[in-house]
């Protein structure tokens, strides 16, 4: 979430904070890929200026950070070896992480709902390095054949904005070939029941974890202009299952003692406490 100001559960809590007026409603697929196109069309430079470094972008192979503890694919290796595979990235941002596995020897396309986020993918690109095919699209109706990726990888770009996200793992599916894998990094589920504060403040239950009512953010005209929805641990795994995926694993990074920098609500106080990420190691099972 992006407002620092708890709110209560219920449908349509409204309250004012300095993101602007922000709620608790029902938000349908369509509204809710119209306010986040939007939001990071109009956040991306800001976006960027702040977690480029981080992230790797500007780095000439691109780096594939999986999350604001700093796990790194290179390191972890959850996609297993992707040299000579074909992978999709969804919710690619400007493609670091794409152009990493491009490097690594992959076939990649990235994927992400915003012209203002694959605007700065190109723009990185065109001054050499991997080069990476990017589609513009959202999550829940991915533009590819049956069983055309090896490999399927999110690591926080699309599922936590999408308001059918068992039709995101449908999808993935769908694309995905037998034995393929899906992996994909999430806020941790217990992230809702806290503000976004990194601080002691931030250590405080206010929400309950069982409203999966969507966080929204309103413009001036009462328009959705962001939004995020929330999943428990059990949702995701009967999302998983039900679209017909066997869940291997899951990851739940601890925050690294060399980790100062916070990022948002992260940060080494409450990293030390609980997981702030979750991800999720799934794969296609192999025809019979």
């Amino acid at each position: 979430m992006n407002s620092n100001q708890p709110l209560s559960p219920g449908d349509a809590v409204i309250k004012s904070s300095s993101a602007g007026t922000v709620s608790h409603r029902t938000v349908d697929s369509s509204s809710s890929d119209s306010a986040n196109r939007r939001w990071w069309d109009f956040d991306a430079d800001a976006y960027h200026e702040e977690h480029a470094d981080f992230l790797g972008v500007r780095a000439p192979e691109g780096e594939f950070v999986w999350c604001p503890e700093a796990l790194h694919e290179g390191d972890v290796h959850l996609l297993g070896d992707v040299s000579g595979a074909r992978i999709l990235e969804v919710g690619c941002g400007s493609a670091p992480c794409s152009r990493w596995l491009r490097s690594n020897g992959a076939d990649v396309v990235g994927l992400d709902i915003s012209a203002g986020m694959l605007r700065h993918a190109a723009e990185v690109m065109a001054n050499g390095g991997p080069q990476v095919p990017l589609v513009q699209a959202s999550a829940e109706s991915l533009p590819f054949a049956d069983r055309s990726f090896d490999a399927v990888s999110s690591a926080f770009g699309a599922v936590p904005f999408v308001a059918d996200s068992a039709r995101v793992m449908r999808e993935v599916a769908r694309v995905l070939r037998p034995g393929g894998r899906w992996v994909f990094a999430v806020n941790h589920p217990m992230r809702w029941m806290f503000p976004d504060d990194p601080g002691q403040r931030g250590l405080t239950v206010v929400s309950s974890y069982f409203d999966r009512t969507p966080y929204v953010e309103l413009d001036e005209r009462g328009v959705p202009s962001y939004v995020e929805h929330h999943r428990t641990m059990g949702d995701r795994v009967r999302e998983i299952v039900g679209a017909g995926l066997v869940l291997d694993d899951v990851v739940e990074p601890e925050w690294p003692e060399w980790l100062d920098q916070e990022w948002g609500q992260w940060s080494p106080l409450r990293g030390w406490h609980f997981p702030g990420t979750a991800i999720f190691c799934c794969h296609k099972p192999k025809d019979n």
